[in-house]
């Protein structure tokens, strides 16, 4: 149980974190970093389909579009 707890306090502090950060791709990795936490706890919950599926589409594909999307754009510094 506190390992549960230690796990949605974790994903909180990351969701703070991508939202507070300025540079977009330090964003989609604590993004990511929520998603893997959210398919952990899915699998502590007794669904390991609805983790799967989170792990694969909301941690990774997700993420890969976010970050080929932000590479295909210019930054604002150059």
């Amino acid at each position: 149980m506190i390992f549960v707890f230690l796990l949605v306090f974790l994903m909180l502090a990351g969701a703070i974190v991508a939202s507070i950060f300025k540079d977009l791709m330090n964003s989609v990795i604590a993004m990511a970093l929520v998603s893997l936490i959210a398919s952990i706890l899915f699998y502590f919950l007794q669904a390991p389909d609805v983790a799967m599926a989170e792990a694969s589409i909301g941690a990774a594909l997700t993420t890969a579009i976010f970050i080929i999307a932000i590479r295909r754009t210019k930054r604002h510094e150059e």
